[in-house]
């Protein structure tokens, strides 16, 4: 299924239509969760495909078999993606991981009355912009970003494919009150302190691990592990799909990676539309790999 040109409008939000067909999007919104599902929630180059590995990981006690051996789009299938039935159905493993990017206004309903457990994954803004603007130029499915300017103002009006950064974060983590089942993990988090972050999630999965599963997770989660692991780095992709000469998948994983990008300029006027889109909302971001205190949102 190449459709490398199709854009799905679903809702409002482009989707590419690589990935996604009006039909799997709307099966997506009717998905019937299971109480033992783990779910996965980010916008696009959040840290999705770290907490896979973490996940992975955790469930398989640091064993890192079968993340070495399964892409990591067979062991967490997108919902929203075509091939996510096909995998889900012929899988009879428990819990069943499932990852998505769909906003909250949109999926919230299909989880209404489960007990599924929800990990989302955040990141800062700036530092998402240029990870996504890298990706677009290797990846064929998407439009082609323009410059860093053009692709920025995009971002900041949300007319990307995926939709709103801002409507994202803000649908999720304002269920963070009412769902019990949901975990907010900021990739800032997992980056500052890996071990931290494992063991809060394994114990939000209520499947509590000795220290050394716990290491054996922290190492072969570890940024340089997946990038050269080819069930994480998508160099599986055929260059049609992917063109690996234009970039790597796995890149840099930093924190703060915006500030070898940003003008002074786009920075000022990124802290304007990020105040007044983020009004009232408590989240905190580390903008800086060096922030000694989280700046508020």
């Amino acid at each position: 299924m190449a459709r490398l040109d199709v854009i799905e409008m679903f809702h409002g939000i482009d989707f590419p239509g690589h990935l996604h067909t009006q039909d799997s999007l709307q099966l997506a919104l009717k998905f019937p969760f299971q109480d033992t599902d783990i779910l996965i929630v980010s916008y696009p180059k959040s840290g999705t495909t770290w907490m896979q590995e973490v996940i992975s990981l955790i469930l398989s006690r640091g064993d890192p078999h079968l993340s070495q051996t399964v892409p990591n789009w067979a062991r967490a299938p997108w919902l929203e993606q075509h091939y996510c039935a096909a995998v889900l159905g012929a899988s009879s493993t428990t819990p069943r991981v499932i990852t998505t990017h769909l906003p909250h206004h949109l999926l919230g309903p299909a989880l209404q009355g489960s007990k599924a457990k929800v990990i989302y994954v955040s990141r800062n803004p700036k530092d998402v912009a240029v990870s996504f603007y890298h990706f677009h130029k290797m990846a064929n499915f998407l439009p082609d970003p323009g410059s860093f300017s053009e692709f920025l103002n995009q971002f900041l009006e949300g007319t990307l494919n995926y939709g709103s950064w801002f409507d994202h974060v803000k649908g999720w983590t304002g269920q963070l009150a009412t769902m019990k089942n949901l975990l907010h993990i900021p990739y800032e988090e997992m980056s500052l302190d890996l071990h931290g972050a494992i063991k809060k999630v394994s114990s939000f999965l209520q499947c509590s691990l000795v220290e050394d599963e716990v290491n054996n997770c922290v190492k072969h989660c570890s940024f340089s592990s997946m990038k050269d692991n080819k069930m994480v780095n998508y160099t599986l992709i055929e260059e049609k799909i992917m063109d690996h000469s234009k970039g790597t998948f796995m890149r840099k994983g930093k924190v703060g990676d915006w500030t070898n990008h940003f003008t002074e300029e786009q920075n000022q006027y990124f802290e304007s539309v990020f105040k007044s889109k983020m009004q009232g909302c408590t989240l905190e971001f580390v903008w800086e790999e060096r922030d000694k205190e989280k700046t508020h949102g």
